[in-house]
């Protein structure tokens, strides 16, 4: 993995973070798979409401073939085009 692509995904992860824009629910739940993978954290995701992990469970399991480099990719690009309009 390429040092250039570490710091965009860095970079778009500040982006989301610093987001007070809402996002549509879909969008949300493709870029927390996303990071989780791309981090290596994909330990069961918690919420306080039980059908909210049950969505980021299955959105983890659905981006489960992506590895951390495609991840990363993917992540750079839905916040390019969803949050830096």
């Amino acid at each position: 993995m390429s040092k250039f692509l570490h710091k965009s995904f860095e970079e778009a992860v500040a982006i989301v973070n610093a987001t007070t824009k809402p996002q549509a629910a879909d969008i949300l739940l493709k870029l927390y798979a996303l990071f989780k993978i791309a981090t290596q954290n994909q330990e069961n995701p918690s919420s306080s409401k039980p059908l909210i992990s049950a969505f980021k469970a299955n959105a983890i399991f659905q981006a489960k073939h992506l590895n951390e480099t495609t991840s990363m990719e993917q992540y750079i690009a839905i916040v390019e085009k969803e949050l830096n309009r």
